[in-house]
């Protein structure tokens, strides 16, 4: 779809006491007896701790790196975008006020894709009133398009190498769908509270993350949508871990960021283990793309908290660039 271009403006709608009471639920998950630490530790190279890299005020809901090495932040509260340019910079407000923000990603031509409508309303309400927008941001000047609309509120954003791209909304169970044409099917597949979602390298298999409920990962095949899988249930102690955002290393592996459980979670062969372990109220995780700033084979880390952090047991050394 073509975008057309629209002035800057905020999406109306009150949001902050929702919001709010989306952070002292998840701030009650944390304090939860016994939450989950029954995933085991990951082979890693490095015991190496994680390491502070930069700081937004505002909880951060997902992150983004483009092919500069510059990383791309959408805040949940202040329906911002901001941009930072390597890692120790001050975070740059690329935009306004443009919506309850959830999923971010980088087009192969460098444009960012916004989900917006991430607020308790919308979310509740996204299956039967998809009336959301899939927002087309600038990352060097900030001006904002609408790419798609017609979704439910938008979590989790993402773009599958032919140029579809898949969305979730976390208080239902739609998965969005707009192919490069500009078709918008907001019920393309059905998972039942899903969040962070991810394509494989080739583009056949879409891979969801349930929240709540009973936590696990799906693949829905690209080509046959109503016959999700049930691939990776999490452990009896792992109930509450409210796993959320959702990225993939350079060999197709999955990895999953956690609120309560404290862990960054990585599949592998049927079952989840640990990358990393005492990072609470984690929401999003994604790969370096440069041989500079927030560089290729890095593994950083967003939270509620608004810090991202570099996680070095999480380093993909085969997606370092030569």
């Amino acid at each position: 779809m073509r975008p057309t271009t629209t002035p800057r403006t905020a999406i109306r709608g009150s949001r902050r006491s929702a919001l709010f009471a989306a952070a002292l639920a998840a701030a009650a998950a944390l304090l939860t007896p016994a939450t989950a630490q029954a995933a085991p530790a990951c082979e890693t190279s490095t015991t190496a701790s994680p390491v502070q890299v930069a700081h937004v005020p505002d909880w951060a809901e997902s992150i983004a790196v483009d092919q500069r090495g510059r990383m791309f932040v959408t805040a949940y509260f202040s329906g911002r975008v901001y941009r930072i340019d390597a890692p120790g910079t001050d975070p740059l407000p690329l935009t306004g006020n443009i919506g309850a923000n959830g999923g971010i990603v980088v087009r192969p031509d460098g444009q960012l894709l916004v989900g917006t409508g991430n607020d308790l309303g919308h979310s509740l309400t996204g299956d039967v009133l998809p009336v959301s927008k899939l927002l087309q941001v600038d990352p060097d000047s900030g001006t904002v398009s609408t790419y798609a609309s017609g979704l439910g509120g938008i979590d989790g954003v993402a773009l599958a190498p032919d140029g579809t791209v898949y969305t979730t909304t976390v208080g239902g169970r739609n998965i969005g769908r707009v192919t490069p044409d500009g078709r918008v099917d907001p019920a393309w597949a059905h998972v039942l509270m899903p969040n962070g979602i991810a394509v494989s390298p080739d583009g056949t298999q879409v891979y969801v993350v349930q929240t709540t409920v009973a936590p696990a990962l799906y693949r829905i095949p690209a080509d046959d949508p109503a016959h999700p899988r049930r691939w990776i249930a999490t452990g009896p102690a792992d109930i509450l871990g409210l796993p959320d955002g959702l990225t993939l290393d350079s060999r197709g592996r999955p990895l999953i960021a956690t609120h309560a459980a404290g862990q960054i979670w990585r599949a592998e062969g049927g079952s989840l283990c640990a990358v990393q372990s005492g990072m609470y109220l984690s929401t999003q995780i994604t790969y370096g793309h440069s041989d500079h700033g927030f560089s290729a084979g890095k593994l950083y880390r967003s939270g509620v908290d608004g810090r991202i952090y570099e996680i070095p047991a999480g380093a993909d050394p085969a997606g370092r660039r030569p």
